[in-house]
């Protein structure tokens, strides 16, 4: 029983002229009729979510052994989260997620790729200025379908990023699918989104910071009060719950109780890091869209390895972080996903669990 804590190939062909984003902010464009391919090949070699210390090389947003030393830029995708666009394609490769709301009480993906390169991503969404903040936290490529008057002037006018946006690229680097509606409908593949960076002469190499992970003495000494099961309520409309498994050690996300599961080849979200933080939430205009404040810290929920672990988030270099007691806390290592919430109602409102 749910209860309440205390704080605690196929080829697709496009469409021409539909919509070329999200609703207001976007505008309608005539598009090229052409094909990209949805079947995804799985590399060669799975990476094992296991951590070698004495591995010379480690991904910096995974913790994970690299063969050679990843020196990649980051790459960040907003992913649409409506129910009418999923399920998503790529979204299960993303190292890190960031799950915020948008209009409404739908929320949308900042998907950021360094360690593993899915064949196709979407459906592509628009900017957010929130969101662009947080990609810039990683120096990510910046990937969107249209974006918010706010977010237009940070991109097309302070050129805060290095984006590449449908609006501008739509039938050429983006592509429309048959399948969907617009705004439910732009894919893009790795493939263009690295043809667009270097056209754009974006650099395409980085140092990458590494976030901050556990030993593996650490993440066998983990405590805190076991739960499998837990689950977000943004709306009675919009859940988001998740479900530990102890025999992969992996957590399992579900959208209104359907599990997260790939579009192509069926393979679920599995995440080794749930990160709930609590931010102040303001409505700015008639259409919806928010100001969340990303930058005050506050109280958080850290689930790993089927553990709860009651914590506050700072805001560090663009980055949001887990601390306790004032001290750093680290992930551990794997994929990680940051959902943010309303400060009001807040986490012991918004977030319920079930005990084991």
């Amino acid at each position: 029983m749910w209860k309440y804590t205390k704080r605690i190939s196929i080829t697709f062909v496009l469409v021409a002229g539909v919509l070329a984003g999200c609703g207001a902010d976007e505008t309608i464009q005539e598009e090229v009729v052409n094909t990209i391919p949805t079947e995804v090949k799985l590399e060669q070699s799975e990476q094992v979510n296991t951590v070698n210390e004495q591995s010379k090389f480690l991904f910096p947003l995974t913790g994970l052994s690299a063969d050679t030393n990843p020196t990649n830029r980051v790459v960040g995708v907003m992913i649409n989260n409506h129910p009418k666009a999923r399920p998503q394609s790529g979204l299960y490769k993303a190292d890190v997620v960031y799950e915020v709301l948008a209009e409404g009480f739908v929320t949308r993906f900042l998907a950021l790729y360094h360690s593993e390169a899915p064949k196709v991503i979407g459906p592509v969404r628009s900017a957010r200025d929130y969101y662009i903040d947080l990609n810039n936290g990683f120096n990510a490529i910046y990937v969107c379908h249209g974006f918010s008057p706010e977010a237009q002037v940070m991109l097309n006018n302070q050129n805060v990023a290095d984006d590449l946006n449908g609006l501008y690229y739509d039938g050429t680097l983006f592509q429309r699918a048959d399948f969907r509606s617009a705004p439910h409908n732009s894919y893009i593949t790795y493939e263009n989104i690295l043809k667009g960076a270097e056209e754009n002469d974006y650099k395409l190499t980085q140092h990458v910071e590494s976030l901050p992970f556990l030993t593996n003495s650490e993440i066998n000494n983990i405590s805190g009060q076991n739960v499998l099961d837990f689950m977000i309520t943004y709306s009675d409309y919009n859940t988001v719950s998740y479900t530990y498994s102890e025999a992969d050690e992996k957590y399992y996300r579900y959208s209104n109780g359907e599990k997260t599961a790939d579009r192509e080849t069926d393979i679920p979200v599995q995440v080794d890091n749930v990160f709930i933080v609590e931010a102040p939430h303001t409505i700015i205009d008639n259409v919806g869209r928010r100001e969340v404040d990303l930058e005050a810290g506050g109280q958080a929920y850290l689930f790993q390895k089927g553990t709860i672990n009651e914590v506050t988030w700072k805001n560090v270099d663009g980055r949001i972080l887990p601390y306790k007691d004032n001290k750093l806390f680290g992930f551990v290592p794997g994929k990680t996903w940051i959902n943010v919430i309303p400060q009001s109602p807040g986490l012991s409102a918004a977030v319920s669990i079930q005990s084991e």
